[in-house]
């Protein structure tokens, strides 16, 4: 699925969901530079995202696999 990542006004990374109308807080990150590992949302869910640069920039879309969660 198709998903933005972004920063907030805090500085809190957040991913958007356009197919579900969903954004929602990452609490929870596998890998300390975020590409390539899970992530945990607040709403339960788990995402697999893909392999990137570690420098790149946000927000970015990219396509995520739900592997857990509601």
């Amino acid at each position: 699925m198709k998903v933005m990542i972004r920063k907030d006004a805090a500085g809190r990374l957040v991913a958007y969901v356009a197919k579900k109308d969903l954004e929602e807080p990452i609490v929870e990150v596998e890998r300390e530079g975020l590409w390539g590992g899970a992530v945990k949302l607040a709403n339960g869910w788990r995402l697999e995202l893909p392999e990137m640069a570690p420098d790149t920039r946000l927000p970015v879309t990219v396509e995520a696999r739900k592997t857990g969660g509601d």
